[in-house]
This record gives C-alpha cells, structure tokens and sequence, in this order.
C-alpha cells in the first residue's frame, strides 16, 4: 500500500474559543477548506484524510497519536473556521498539537494554510518552531506543487512558489503561487471530499448548526453542512480579513482589501454539491459565501435549479449578504423558494458615518428598516450582525446601534466587540500606531476569556466588551424577541435561549 501523500488537520481548541458555550451551543461547522484541498489534491492523484480534532473532540494525544498511525508524507493544518477572527484563534489548538506532534518524535513536516499564516507569513515563522510550512494563500496550486517534491529538506524547495519556510534559521517565502481562475474553479477545485469526514452514526452528525438557524432546538441542529458556491468578496471593509486567501504577494502583513475579487462555481456544478448532501440525508446547510446575493448572474440560476428539485420546501438554509445587495422582492422570493430560510445580514452600525469610514459605501443611500421589511415580507428570518467599538464610535453611537436592534427584532442577533483581526487594514493600521494589541491567539476570540478587542479614541477595549456582552444579554431577554420566537418556533425555543443566558462568558479583562 502507497503512503499517504497529506494528512489535513482540522485543529480542536472548542473550550477556550467559545467557554461554556462551546457544549451545547456554538456551531461545529465542516472544515470547508479542507474537503476542498482534499479533494482537489486527490483529483490529481495524491491521497489524501482529513483528521477532524474539532468535531472528534480529541485530546492533544489522541491526535497526534492518530497523525502518527497514520504516517502521512506532508501534516497540513487547515485553519480557518466559522467567523472571521477563527483563521487566528484556532492558531492555538494548531501550535498546541503541532508542539505535541514534534514532542513525540513524528518528523514529519507539518505545514499551516489558514487566514492567520496568509496575513502574517514571517511572524508565524518566526513565533512557530513545531511549523515548518507556511502557505501565502489559498494553497490549491503550491500544495499540489509541493508534493510532487521529496520532503526530507523544505529548505531546499526555493522554486516551489507559494510557500515560506525557515532558511539557515530565518524566514524564506518563496515567489506568489497564483489562485485558481475563474476559469477553472469547476475543474481545480471540483468539490468536497464528504466521504473523509468522521461521523457517529450517520454522516455528518458529528457537525451541528447554531441554535437559532436550528429553530433554537438542538434535535435540529445535526447533521449539518456547510459549502461555498463562490470565494472572496469585491468589498474593502477596513475591519474583514476575508479576502486574505487571495493574497498575490509577500508583504510581511498581508492586507485583505488589497486582494478583494470574487471567484464562481458554475451553477450546475454546484447544484450537485446540494443533490449529494441531500442524497446523505443532510437538510441543514450554511452558504458560506461572504456576498451570495451580489452577482445574479450566478445566484439566480442556481436558486432556480434548487427550486426546480423541490429543496425549498426540504431545507433550510442561510446564507450571507450586505444590506445593500438585498433589493428585488422577485428575487428574495426566489431565494425563499430555494430552501434558504435566513439571511445573514451585516448591519454593523446604527451610525452612518460609521458605517462608511469604515469603507461599507453604498450604505449612505439605503434604508436599512426597508431593506429588513422586505426580507421579512419575503418569509426569510434574519440574523443581524453588528459590531461595538468600531472606529469613531462613542457610548452614544453604540446605544444607537443596540436601540436599531431593537426596533428591527430580528429572529437572532449577533453582536462583536470589533477587533483588529490579522489580515484586515485595521490590524495594520492598529500595529502601525502601536496600539495595545492582542499577544496570544485566544485574545482574539470574541468569546474566549482572554479576548482582547480594539480599543477607540473615545472608549477603552473594556468599556466596549462590557456594553457588548450586556447588549447580548438584555437583547436575549427583550419581551417582544421571546414572543417572536415562541410564535414560530414554540415555548420550547423560548426556553432554550433562556437556558442559553445562563451561560455566563468569564472575562479576563474585567477580573474574573
């Protein structure tokens, strides 16, 4: 039997990153990235298995136990996750089995792809012994290069574009590798590899949504999946990192609104993605496009052929959007009729300047009340996204925002104390100014103990987590919420989200 080629890791660190919640209530998303490397490297021959310590919940020993029965060729940790900053703070669980690995005596060289090592190859380099590899973007073609080449010495692979490593002990990025094409996102990244994926009893049942894309209900939180139908954003949001994966160049701190494009699956492509996980009895699903609703080019027809199936009256999906591009009703009902039940909706601020000094634009000319009517009217829930402490913001500003939330009451809240997340402008600008800045990667979980957010000119990192945790709070408690959702989805929901109030976040910043 051939050795196996690469062993993707998904790394576990669920306890730190999200407290009490992490039992019963934060989401276990399926690591996109890595069933789509995975199966792009195994359509051109590699084999390839996916280690899930995540949704396994494995203990350092375990993993590296498993990593070391299995004696792949390349360890690769994927490290990204379900919101923005976990590229960075699932860093943490990496490091930690990574130390584990080399701590036993595997030698086998262990490479990162993932948001944190994109925005900041040399620091991870540097800070980062037990990793070997780094890779500057996405990694489709430089994995794929990669192995093609004896790896008993990553530092004589110079000509492998795409990659960093440490040469006579210092950091060595090698040129840009480019991304897949638009051309050829059908054929270099043809799917998911689902079949790698570990399970219980039944596929995917190891993975749950979020409680309220669930109905609040945990019976409706598994098995659960998650997918993209296109990568990237067109935006420049100073505070998003998400187009960091695009990176086409080798500056020390890698900036995501200097890569920001979009890249799309054909429609009929994807639409067997959807026939597949429906096929293994999957009726749960995120769309984790960071703009679904932008290009109709491409949404529209693929919302057709999901209508067409009949899935909309047999899932229930969400997927993102800005408020922005959520503007014919023709189209909301047809996302509606797909199967997609909720829309994720940045929100942000209730203060426009706000808004658009952070580079959200359009906003100035749209009403967001209008915006959230008209997806309501269309029978979609809406789960509202908002951010404390962004640049310019005051104690005024941010009551503001919380009272906009109020008025719209929609069927779930999310709300973030803002954060310099590597990758994003903010983060440069913040490192730039020397600002008090996180030291470790579990500061940069919004849920974490040790989160550590963005002070401002007017508030300390404080003052803004305290308003936003109590803003969670009080909105989890607002009378007219509860009866909304006792109307839909029953007095069990109601209960459930009580329940989930008593699940208090500690905070290190407060003294606890």
């Amino acid at each position: 039997m051939s050795k196996l080629d690469v062993l993707f890791v998904t790394p576990g660190n669920h306890e730190e990153i999200y407290q009490g919640l992490a039992v019963k209530y934060s989401a276990i998303e399926t690591p996109t990235w890595a069933l789509l490397l995975a199966q792009s490297c195994r359509s051109v021959g590699y084999s390839v298995a996916i280690l899930d310590v995540s949704a396994e919940r494995l203990t350092l020993e375990q993993a590296a136990q498993r990593v070391k029965e299995v004696n792949p060729r390349l360890i690769c940790f994927v490290v990204y996750g379900q919101n923005p900053n976990a590229g960075t703070v699932n860093m943490s669980g990496t490091v930690k089995l990574a130390d584990t690995i080399k701590k036993i005596g595997i030698k086998i060289p262990i490479g990162v792809i993932g948001s944190y090592a994109q925005a900041l190859p040399v620091k991870t380099l540097e800070d980062e012994k037990s990793i070997d590899i780094i890779f500057t973007n996405e990694g489709v073609y430089a994995l794929r290069n990669l192995l093609k080449e004896d790896l008993k010495d990553i530092s004589k692979l110079t000509y492998v574009n795409g990659i960093g490593f440490r040469k006579d002990g210092k950091p060595y990025l090698t040129l840009s590798e480019k991304i897949v094409p638009q051309e050829r996102m059908d054929i270099d990244l043809p799917g998911y590899a689902w079949d790698l994926l570990p399970y219980r009893h039944k596929p995917l049942d190891l993975y749950r949504a979020p409680m309220w894309h669930a109905a609040y209900k945990e019976e409706n939180q598994t098995p659960y999946a998650a997918l993209y139908t296109s990568l990237g954003c067109t935006f420049r949001c100073s505070f998003c990192m998400i187009n960091i994966l695009n990176r086409n160049d080798n500056d020390p701190i890698g900036v995501a609104s200097n890569y920001s494009r979009m890249r799309f699956w054909s429609p009929d492509f994807i639409i067997k993605t959807f026939d597949q996980l429906v096929e293994m009895g999957v009726r749960t699903l995120k769309i984790s496009d960071e703009m679904f609703l932008l290009n109709q080019k491409y949404y529209v027809p693929l919302c057709n052929l999901l209508k067409e199936r009949g899935y909309g009256k047999e899932l229930n999906m969400w997927a993102y959007s800005r408020v922005d591009t959520v503007r014919r009703p023709e189209n909301l009902n047809l996302i509606r009729e797909s199967g997609i039940r909720w829309l994720a909706l940045g929100i942000e601020n209730g203060d426009k300047k706000i808004r658009l000094q952070v580079t959200k634009g359009t906003f100035e000319d749209i009403d967001i009340r209008e915006v959230v009517k008209r997806v309501h009217d269309a029978d979609i829930e809406i789960i509202a996204n908002y951010l404390f402490g962004l640049p310019g913001d005051n104690y005024e500003t941010m009551e503001n925002t919380y009272n906009l939330s109020l008025e719209l009451c929609t069927m779930a809240w999310n709300g973030y104390a803002a954060m310099a997340l590597p990758g994003s402008q903010l983060y440069k600008e913040a490192f730039e100014k020397g600002y008090d800045m996180p030291q470790d990667y579990a500061e940069f979980s919004f849920h974490s103990y040790n989160t550590k957010p963005l002070s401002t000119e007017c508030l300390t990192a404080g003052e803004i987590l305290k308003f936003r945790d109590e803003a969670w709070l009080k909105y989890h408690s607002y009378l007219p919420f509860l009866e909304k959702v006792e109307k839909k989805y029953g007095k069990v929901a109601r209960t459930n989200i009580a329940n989930m109030t008593k699940v208090g976040l500690k905070r290190k910043i407060f003294g606890d």
